[in-house]
């Protein structure tokens, strides 16, 4: 059974950091691309950054600059450092992404449990 676990959330003081990681774990055969979303309370589930597997990234405007994705391939984790943390960030971060189980030959499409960041003003 395959697994994403997010961790790395908390409170943080605007201008603040943190560091969000998620892991992969369970009988996975590949790991495509690698995501993670947000969303506040109240308002759709947006998208934040992606990282392929060759480890091409893309950012919402709103991420652009402060927040950089990462990955690494080998420990099946994908990471989103954030600073210059503003309230509006404020939002439970979930990991998703698209990944090849030991039981397919298709990719599917996985999300994480979510973890809570809330930037004080």
């Amino acid at each position: 059974q395959v697994q994403l676990v997010e961790s790395g959330g908390g409170l943080v003081q605007a201008g603040g950091s943190l560091r969000l990681s998620c892991v992969a774990s369970g009988s996975i055969l590949s790991i495509n691309t690698m995501r993670w979303y947000r969303q506040a309370p109240g308002k759709q589930r947006e998208l934040v950054a992606t990282i392929t597997r060759s480890g091409t990234t893309n950012y919402s405007d709103s991420a652009k600059g402060r927040f950089t994705i990462s990955r690494d391939n080998a420990k099946n984790t994908v990471t989103l450092q954030m600073n210059s943390l503003k309230p509006e960030d404020t939002a439970v971060y979930y990991c998703n992404a698209d990944l090849v189980p030991t039981t397919s030959v298709y990719a599917h499409n996985y999300w994480g449990q979510g973890t809570q960041v809330t930037v004080s003003s």
